[in-house]
């Protein structure tokens, strides 16, 4: 990319952003919360709308001039509420962490029940784990998955439910490979009282491609990033049913912030545009198809996979009886050309700063135009890597060979020239 203002302005910082621009190029980036947006959000997310402060919502505003300001947000709104079919829409959060945090503040009280999946059971920080701001200031209560297959124990969530009466429940998960049950999460939430909560930061734009299934009608309040598989800037959005529409609008503002990222707002109308195409319909198809390659690629070099398999965008590999740790392995695929971050995975005896699992996905790869091939070399790499990670000649071979593939296939937003 071409940047004669900020090169001759700053040629640290623009020589250092090109390097991560190659870099980015160069390698197989795996990590499931990464992808590569269009130029055009790019374009949109770094516009002079960054210049605009805009306090308040579309034709409520407490500072003058937000005539386009507006417009703009009222095309994000718009957008993203047809896209997904829910009856309100709040673009405004700063990432997906605030707006979980928004949902807290619309709905509970310091020392309230609330509900959520572990951490170590591939749930979120924020749906109420010690060590986050929502563990501590609320009576959270975590479920977990079972251990002969580790998938969502439906039996735990459903006792605890009852036992504890949460004021909200979390559904959503951040290192879980397998299709979100919110038909059961429904009735369950339901049963004991509480407002259910979608968090499908992950999973948001294969749900708006149609592969997989919504939350939409099932779960009072849907909180998101605006990236990962939706493709767009960092950012975060809620959307809910109506009659929360006012509680969730104030919770995020004056409730948690001020102005909104206007130039955030732009790139997330971008992405809600190109995500309402036959194109991304089938892209969110073929990220999951890749995964489900990916997945019995690995499996076939004899890698374990926790739930036995993926249904979704992400993989979670248990390394314990390869004999390396999950941040050992990591460390060596970066060296190698492959990008993906070590992981916990459920029962896990190691300590999360080096656990035992890695954890990887299909987005960002898929955004470049991988295939099955593709899938089938890059599992063939990672498991020589994993099997000799202290082999400087072998990674230095495969970095190589990896980066002869990545020149194969354009990077969505990136034109080195």
């Amino acid at each position: 990319m071409s940047d004669p203002h900020l090169s001759a302005a700053d040629p640290t910082i623009s020589e250092l952003i090109h390097k991560e621009e190659q870099r980015q190029f160069d390698k197989v980036r795996l990590i499931p919360s990464e992808n590569y947006v269009s130029r055009a959000v790019l374009e949109a997310s770094g516009s002079v709308l960054s210049n605009k402060y805009s306090e308040g919502y579309a034709g409520k505003r407490y500072y003058e001039g937000q005539q386009f300001i507006d417009e703009v947000e009222n095309l994000a709104v718009s957008r993203v509420k047809k896209l997904f079919g829910s009856d309100h829409v709040n673009v405004q959060p700063y990432s997906g962490s605030p707006a979980n945090f928004a949902v807290y503040f619309a709905f509970c009280k310091p020392g309230d029940t609330v509900m959520g999946l572990g951490l170590p059971s591939g749930g979120h920080l924020t749906h109420g784990w010690p060590v986050s701001v929502t563990g501590s200031y609320f009576n959270a209560v975590q479920y977990g998955v079972r251990r002969e297959d580790q998938r969502i124990d439906f039996d735990e969530v459903a006792k605890l439910a009852k036992e504890n009466k949460p004021k909200i429940m979390w559904c959503g998960t951040t290192a879980y490979p397998r299709v979100v049950d919110y038909d059961r999460f429904a009735q369950i939430a339901r049963d004991c009282g509480a407002i259910l909560i979608a968090d499908i930061a992950h999973i948001s734009g294969l749900i708006a491609g149609g592969s997989h299934p919504s939350p939409v009608g099932k779960a009072e309040v849907i909180t998101s990033t605006t990236h990962k598989t939706f493709r767009g800037p960092r950012g975060g959005m809620i959307m809910c049913d109506e009659k929360h529409a006012k509680a969730i609008d104030k919770a995020v503002f004056p409730g948690l912030q001020g102005g909104p990222h206007n130039s955030t707002t732009a790139g997330i109308a971008v992405a809600a545009l190109e995500a309402d195409t036959p194109a991304f319909k089938k892209y969110a198809h073929a990220i999951v198809e890749n995964a489900k390659t990916f997945a019995e690629a690995l499996m076939s070099h004899g890698f374990k996979l926790t739930t036995g398999g993926t249904d979704n965008h992400l993989i979670l590999c248990d390394l314990t009886h390869q004999n390396v740790s999950g941040k050992i392995a990591a460390q060596a695929l970066d060296r190698a050309g492959i990008e993906c971050n070590y992981n916990s995975v459920p029962f896990d005896p190691r300590k999360p700063f080096d656990p035992s699992g890695i954890r990887i996905g299909t987005p960002a790869i898929t955004s470049r135009g991988f295939g099955a091939t593709e899938m089938k070399a890059i599992a063939s790499w990672m498991a020589k890597v994993v099997a000799a990670p202290t082999d400087a000649t072998l990674l230095a071979r495969i970095a190589g060979e990896v980066s002869d593939m990545c020149h194969k296939f354009p990077a969505p937003g990136i034109s080195l020239k």
